[in-house]
C-alpha cells in the first residue's frame, strides 16, 4: 500500500508532499518534498495511491445557500439575515468541523470565514483535476481521498502539539517521539526537511493519517451526515492508537474495507 499526505496551501511554495509504503510489519517514508505543483500531486496517485489532503474539501452548506441570496436579494435558507453570533455560527462551521470539536475540544479553521478559503479555492481546483485524470473523487471518504487533519491526528494520537507549527524544536521532540513509538517507521534521509519545514512535517502526518483512513480506522459519517459531507467534506479523524497502524492491514475490518473500495473503481484487490 502507498499513502500519500499532502500540507496543501494557496501557493506552491507552501505545499508539501509525502509518500509511505506499507508493507509486511514495516513502513518507509519514500518521498517528502516542498513546493509541490498540482500535477505532480496528481501524478503521484497513480492507480494504487491513497491521498490525504490537508485542506477543505467543500464549504457549509448554509454558507454557500446565504451567498447565493445575498447575491441575489432573495431570503436564505436560514431566514432573516441577523448577523449576530448565534446565527453566523452555522455559516462558519461544516457538519463536521462540529465532529472535529466533539472528537478533540477545539475548532478547527473555518473554510468560509478564515484565509484557509484561500487554499480551499485551489483544493477545489486540483479535486478537478483528479476527476480528469481518472482518480475517484468522494469528499465523505468512500473511496481512496480523505481529508485530513495532521494536527487532530497527533493530538488523537496522545503527541502535544503546542506550537509545533512555529518551532523547529518542537518538531524534532516530537519525530523523536515519533520513532521511539514506531519503529517500525523509517524516515530514511527526510528527518532533515521534516524538522526544518512545518509543511514538510504535516504532509508526514498527513500520510501516516491516510494510512488509518486507508484501512478503515476512522469515524465515517452517518447516513444522516452523508449527503451532507458529500457537499462540505469529512475531516478523516483516526480511531484507535498509532501504533495499530502497522498491524491494520490484516485486519478483517480492513481487508474488507480495501476489498470495497478497488471494487467500487473496478479494479482487483
Amino acid at each position: 500500500m502507498r499513502t500519500i499526505g499532502v500540507d496543501l496551501a494557496a501557493g506552491v511554495p507552501g505545499t508539501a508532499l509525502a509518500e509511505i509504503h506499507w508493507g509486511a510489519g514495516a513502513a518507509r517514508l519514500t518521498r517528502l518534498e516542498v513546493g509541490v505543483e498540482d500535477a505532480a500531486i496528481v501524478a503521484s496517485v497513480g492507480d494504487d495511491g491513497w491521498l490525504g489532503l490537508d485542506c477543505p474539501l467543500g464549504w457549509p452548506d448554509a454558507f454557500v445557500d446565504f451567498v447565493q441570496a445575498h447575491h441575489s436579494g432573495s431570503e436564505p435558507a436560514l431566514g432573516a439575515v441577523d448577523g449576530g453570533a448565534d446565527w453566523r455560527r452555522g455559516l462558519v462551521y461544516r457538519r463536521t468541523d462540529v465532529a472535529v470539536r466533539e472528537r478533540i475540544g477545539r475548532w478547527p479553521l473555518s473554510v468560509s470565514t478564515d484565509r484557509l478559503g484561500v487554499t480551499a479555492l485551489r483544493g477545489a481546483g486540483l479535486l478537478r483535476r483528479l476527476a480528469d485524470a481518472g482518480f475517484p473523487v468522494d469528499r465523505a471518504g468512500q473511496g481512496r481521498l480523505f481529508e485530513v487533519y495532521p494536527g487532530g491526528a497527533l493530538r488523537i494520537w496522545g503527541f502535544d502539539t503546542t506550537k509545533y507549527r512555529v518551532d523547529a524544536t518542537r518538531r524534532a521532540v516530537l519525530l523523536e517521539t515519533l520513532g521511539e513509538r514506531a519503529p517500525w517507521f523509517d524516515v530514511g534521509p527526510f528527518a532533515s526537511l521534516a524538522t526544518t519545514s512545518a509543511d514538510a512535517f504535516d504532509a508526514l502526518i498527513a500520510a501516516l493519517a491516510t494510512r488509518a483512513a486507508a484501512v478503515g480506522l476512522f469515524l465515517r459519517p452517518g447516513p444522516e451526515d452523508l449527503d451532507v459531507a458529500r457537499r462540505e467534506g469529512w475531516v478523516v479523524l483516526p480511531e484507535g492508537e498509532l501504533e495499530g497502524l502497522i498491524g491494520a492491514g490484516s485486519s478483517p475490518g480492513a481487508r474488507e474495507h480495501f476489498a470495497a473500495v478497488v471494487e467500487d473503481e473496478g479494479g482487483a484487490p
